[in-house]
C-alpha cells in the first residue's frame, strides 16, 4: 500500500437530520424535506420532536414545525441574486402553506450581495423573516446556529 495524505481522503457524508435535547425539549432538524403544507422541498425544517419518535405524522402536522429555512451554498457572487430569488419564492410558499401557524423562517446564504442584503434586512425588520445569516461570516453563522438550538 502506498503512502496517503489528508488530501487523498475521499470522505462522503450523507446526513438527513440532526437531533438534540436542550432545556426546551427534543429537537430534530431535517434537511431537504418534502413538506406537505408547501407541496415542495424545503432545505431545512426544525421539528419539536426527538429523532427516535420523529415520524411522517410530524411532517404532516404543521404544528410540529418550529422553523423552516432555505440554504443557498453557492459562493459565486454572479449567481447570488438567482439563489436569493429561488429562496425568496420558497419562503413565500412557506408563509402561504403555514398560514394560521407561526413557524419561524430563516435564510442562510454563502454569497450575499448588497441589494440582496437590503431586501433580507427589510424582511427581518418587518417580520417576514425570523433570522438570516451569511454562512461565510463566522459570527453570523454561529449566531443562527445558536438561535436554531434555542428554539
Amino acid at each position: 500500500m502506498g503512502e496517503s495524505s489528508a488530501d487523498d481522503a475521499d470522505v462522503e457524508l450523507s446526513v438527513t437530520a440532526l437531533a438534540w435535547k436542550s432545556d426546551v425539549g427534543y429537537r430534530t432538524l431535517v434537511y431537504n424535506l418534502n413538506v406537505p403544507a408547501v407541496q415542495n422541498n424545503i432545505d431545512m425544517c426544525l421539528f419539536d420532536s426527538s429523532y427516535e419518535t420523529h415520524s411522517r405524522l410530524d411532517v404532516e402536522d404543521p404544528r410540529r414545525y418550529l422553523a423552516l429555512g432555505e440554504l443557498k451554498g453557492g459562493i459565486d457572487p454572479a449567481g447570488a441574486d438567482e439563489h436569493w430569488k429561488t429562496a425568496r419564492t420558497a419562503l413565500e410558499r412557506i408563509r402561504k402553506g403555514f398560514a394560521g401557524y407561526d413557524p419561524a423562517t430563516f435564510f442562510i446564504g454563502a454569497a450575499i450581495e448588497a441589494k440582496m442584503a437590503e431586501e433580507i434586512w427589510s424582511f427581518l425588520e418587518d417580520g417576514t423573516l425570523s433570522n438570516a445569516a451569511n454562512m461565510t461570516d463566522e459570527n453570523q453563522f454561529s449566531s443562527i446556529v445558536r438561535w436554531l438550538c434555542a428554539l
